[in-house]
């Protein structure tokens, strides 16, 4: 039962933020009112009538409009062939593309939302594409808006320009629902906040009249701490990338004289807006991307343009930000996800037949562990939630005790309790004496967890400094290419 008898009720020109555990069924109602889902019990009405919405396109038509966050685009199109997308033409057989693009442009102006109109979807970062899905939404001028995670991927002042937009749209008579993990986001910019917990409505609050720490407890059923960041004792450099220059999907150099060092036991955070070369440094450190120039050392041994295979025989993990088109195999069973890197070694398989009996036990044993809620380990990955898709990947590559663990964006899109999780799992690894090389759009995150911070801009590194040291106007100044 993913929704139990939920009354939800959205008012015209208002913010209204949907809180609650993944898995509590925020994602499933918004899907119903976007026609994605089909209700087997209940009513819609939307302003006032009552509605059969069978279908995306029964909402567009209402004026309902969706952003999902697991993006809604096709790869191989650019930019503005994807907005165009199911628009119909008006006057002329086809689209006129250099319309579309010219009010791309404008939207992307206008609301911040830096993104090319002709730029294939392929070679964009997971943070450029979510400014895509928002220009889609912009551009039908939806009557109601909703929003699932939308500052997953954004930086403080990006997600600052999309709550003035938000407050904005519901000036002019816009409704909005945002669905969001990030309680002082809703305390920023919602006028109420409904709470579900487990399918069911715990209660809806006026924002000014509620608190982080109540909406912590109505989501969770109990007070949230976030731990502390106690120092530990580092180790010698376990990584070491010196000068490294890559190019990116767009024929143009992605990483320039990158150099960092990364030592046991300690988590170097890099903090940047999205699309600064990220994730082509993850893709370098993965082997799946190859250097133009420099090097990669990992405890000693040279690395450079390894393979994959090599890359993990050599130590390093990765958990990458796209779950699910490069983390896991949505279509395979939890249990097979689990085992996916390490199917060929004893006690999962014996002269090259699966042992399905010891796969099942491990599972279910690692399921527990890591808290992945789930009827049966035999389920495809794609049945899970957001936050349990994130500990099955985490406890994927964990389980081959990588030395070197690379986490880009861990807990985005993730509700409070299973960003708690997360970080206890990244201090425990350290604790360890994994070296950790955490990735991330949210500062915050950079700031608890880190040791040290690097601010990468434009493909290089702008300066690295002790966490205890940074302060937020001096990682924004390296963050928008000022260096120290």
């Amino acid at each position: 039962m993913a929704n139990d008898r939920v009354d939800f009720e959205l008012a015209a020109g208002e913010v209204h933020a949907l809180l609650g555990e993944n898995g509590a069924g925020k994602t499933t109602l918004m899907n119903m009112l976007y026609g994605m889902y089909s209700a087997d019990d209940g009513e819609i009405r939307v302003r006032g009538k009552s509605v059969k919405i069978s279908s995306p396109k029964d909402a567009i038509a209402l004026g309902i409009a969706m952003v999902h966050q697991r993006f809604e685009l096709v790869n191989t199109l650019t930019v503005s062939e994807n907005v165009a997308l199911g628009l119909k033409a008006r006057k002329e057989p086809l689209l006129d593309l250099g319309t579309v693009s010219e009010r791309v442009a404008e939207l992307s102006k206008k609301y911040g939302l830096k993104v090319s109109p002709e730029a294939l979807i392929q070679q964009l970062s997971v943070g450029e594409r979510q400014r895509v899905e928002i220009i889609k939404a912009l551009y039908r001028e939806a009557g109601i808006l909703i929003l699932d995670e939308p500052t997953s991927v954004l930086n403080p002042d990006e997600a600052v320009e999309l709550f003035a937009l938000l407050r904005s749209m519901a000036k002019e008579g816009r409704s909005v629902v945002v669905i969001t993990h990030k309680l002082p986001e809703v305390m920023a910019v919602s006028d109420r906040v409904t709470v579900l917990r487990k399918g069911r409505v715990v209660g809806t609050y006026l924002t000014k009249e509620t608190s982080p720490s109540e909406l912590a407890i109505a989501m969770v059923g109990h007070d949230i701490t976030a731990g502390t960041n106690a120092a530990q004792a580092t180790g010698g450099v376990i990584l070491e990338l010196k000068g490294i220059y890559a190019m990116n999907d767009k024929g143009s150099m992605g990483l320039k004289d990158l150099s960092l060092t990364l030592s046991g036991g300690e988590i170097l955070g890099i903090a940047g807006v999205a699309g600064n070369g990220q994730s082509e440094l993850v893709d370098v450190l993965t082997g799946i991307r190859k250097t133009e120039k420099g090097s990669v050392v990992v405890r000693g041994a040279e690395v450079t343009n390894r393979g994959p295979n090599d890359m993990m025989q050599a130590g390093i993990g990765v958990v990458p930000e796209d779950r699910v088109g490069a983390g896991l195999i949505m279509e395979f069973s939890i249990a097979d996800n689990l085992v996916l890197e390490r199917r060929e070694l004893k006690p999962f398989s014996d002269r090259g037949l699966l042992n399905d009996t010891a796969i099942r036990a491990y599972a279910e044993e690692t399921a527990k562990e890591y808290s992945i809620v789930t009827p049966d380990v035999s389920l495809p990955a794609y049945t899970l939630s957001g936050g349990n898709l994130q500990r099955l990947l985490l406890a994927k590559v964990l389980s081959r005790n990588p030395s070197v663990l690379i986490v880009a964006q861990p807990t985005a899109g993730l509700d409070v309790g299973a960003t708690q999780f997360i970080w206890e799992k990244l201090r425990s690894e350290r604790g360890k004496g994994v070296g950790i090389l955490l990735i991330s759009s949210d500062l915050n995150e950079i700031e608890i967890l880190s040791d040290r911070i690097a601010c990468i801009y434009d493909g290089s590194i702008m300066g690295v400094v002790p966490a205890a040291e940074a302060d937020v106007k001096k990682l924004g100044l390296m963050m928008g290419g000022v260096k120290p």
